[in-house]
């Protein structure tokens, strides 16, 4: 596009600032400014702005009617622990893996910079024994549950494939390839790892206004874990503008996606029951979601607004709403929203059609720029604009089919939030809830762990507590990695 038409366009959009000082840019600055808005869609940038700023108005707006804010309706929600209906719900999410219907989203954009780690959220070692990292284990978990369907279904080895659709974002995008490339892929085929990157979006002044960071490039910041649905849109490589996820998981021929956030050392990736939950439930969308340890714990729940399915933040709930307790004496607002959820794909695919009535959320930051005047860098000690995101579970109350799984926190979250040595949601917790559960594993299979003995059991060797059945009768008294079933006896 000519710089004429630049103008002409971005004058019309109210943004023909950004063009103030292309005088006083070299070739290759114009180059790259007019490249960068020409990709821009300056005026989805106008309308997403618009439509934030008059949700929040209307949020604040004393006068308006408040929201009705409801627990879950009797039939929109289950949990696990049923044998008979947990073993039918694993049996229908493996069957459809079985067919090659299933293909898993990781949310994994994050750097782990509360972590002290400028890396890759996914790459952390949270100090297990292996010193394996999050991807790797994410990765064996998908290994591991190609071969059981493979087993359970008389399928040939190597036949089944779940799809492993990686969301990365500009700063993570190069290290977190980089990181599947030096560890090969950790035993996936390389081709059904498929990277991604999240959006973007300009960062605004108070009044809309585009900023720009330098002379010749505009601010930008991620677009919120809900950027994941226009993501899916974009193209996966400059080279070929028609290839997507949606496309790749058209091709694929995937009816069924499980989405999660990369920080979860227990997240069950793909997981056969909640899938199977969610089918037999004939859900466009639904939610994984852990029972509230306390009332006043600082967690979204899953609820309803106004009638619609929708996570509530613990701010937006009343003291009296937050202690209710219904006939069973559970909290009525129990569901803790944990990021973990299962989309058929044609819902995936209707998502544009309902995205412009989505309000992206607004958060005041300090944003450095570029002065107009001088093209000298401002670095303001109070925050001077905004950064617009999308929250995942924003689509929520656009699902005409919903449903909601409970499970249990110690077998399904134990996310990594904070630094090491802050006692919750911290390395140390994460890895102590892991060795845990595999401790769990082996005395559900008949074994007795003697006390202080730490068993790390690869996930290679075991996705849930499956075939482990050697075990039984037998006393641990050694600590050890277990990466093949037989290795457990030398641990006796």
């Amino acid at each position: 596009m000519s710089y004429d038409d630049l103008k002409a366009r971005y004058d019309a959009a109210g943004q023909g600032h950004l063009l103030k000082l292309w005088p006083t840019l070299s070739p290759a600055e114009q180059t790259a400014l007019a490249a960068q808005l020409d990709n821009l869609n300056i005026e989805r940038v106008n309308r997403i702005y618009k439509t934030a700023v008059s949700s929040e108005a209307t949020t604040l707006d004393p006068n308006a009617p408040s929201s009705t804010i409801e627990p879950l309706p009797k039939g929109a929600s289950d949990s696990v622990g049923d044998a008979a209906k947990d073993k039918e719900w694993r049996k229908v999410g493996l069957e459809a893996i079985s067919r090659g219907e299933v293909g898993v989203l990781l949310m994994a954009g994050g750097q782990g910079t509360r972590l002290g780690s400028s890396a890759p959220k996914g790459c952390y070692d949270i100090g297990l024994p292996s010193h394996k990292s999050l991807f790797q284990y994410q990765a064996e978990r998908i290994a591991r549950l190609q071969t059981v369907a493979e087993n359970e279904f008389d399928k040939p080895a190597g036949s089944v494939i779940i799809p492993w659709y990686v969301m990365t974002s500009g700063p993570t995008r190069r290290e977190t390839q980089a990181f599947f490339t030096q560890h090969c892929y950790f035993g996936l085929k390389p081709e059904n790892v498929i990277f991604f990157e999240q959006g973007t979006l300009p960062c605004l002044t108070m009044e809309g206004k585009v900023l720009l960071d330098s002379p010749s490039r505009v601010a930008v910041a991620p677009d919120g874990n809900g950027g994941l649905y226009a993501a899916t849109r974009s193209p996966l490589s400059s080279s070929d503008k028609s290839h997507t996820v949606l496309s790749d998981l058209a091709q694929r021929k995937i009816l069924y996606i499980h989405a999660y956030c990369v920080d979860n050392c227990l997240v069950r990736v793909a997981d056969p029951i909640f899938l199977g939950y969610s089918i037999s439930k004939q859900a466009d969308c639904a939610a994984k979601v852990v029972p509230k340890t306390h009332p006043t714990e600082s967690v979204g729940v899953v609820a309803y607004r106004d009638n619609k399915p929708s996570v509530v933040e613990y701010s937006e709930i009343s003291k009296e709403q937050a202690e209710r307790r219904d006939e069973s004496g559970e909290l009525s607002f129990r569901a803790g929203n944990i990021a973990n959820h299962f989309y058929t794909t044609a819902y995936l695919n209707s998502v544009e059609s309902f995205e412009e009535e989505l309000a992206f959320h607004i958060a005041r930051k300090k944003i450095p720029h570029v002065d107009l005047e001088t093209g000298e860098v401002i670095k303001p000690s109070k925050p001077n604009g905004m950064k617009l995101e999308m929250f995942v579970f924003d689509v929520f109350p656009y699902t005409e089919r919903f449903a909601v799984l409970e499970v249990e926190r110690k077998e399904d979250f134990s996310p990594l939030k904070n630094a090491p040595g802050t006692g919750s949601d911290d390395p140390e917790t994460s890895r102590r809830d892991l060795i845990t559960q595999h401790k769990r594993f082996l005395e559900r299979a008949g074994a007795t762990v003697k006390d202080g003995v730490e068993i790390e059991i690869s996930p290679l060797v075991s996705y849930a507590g499956e075939g482990l059945e050697s075990v039984k009768g037998k006393t641990f008294t050694k600590s050890g990695i277990v990466e093949n079933v037989e290795e457990l006896d030398v641990l006796v």
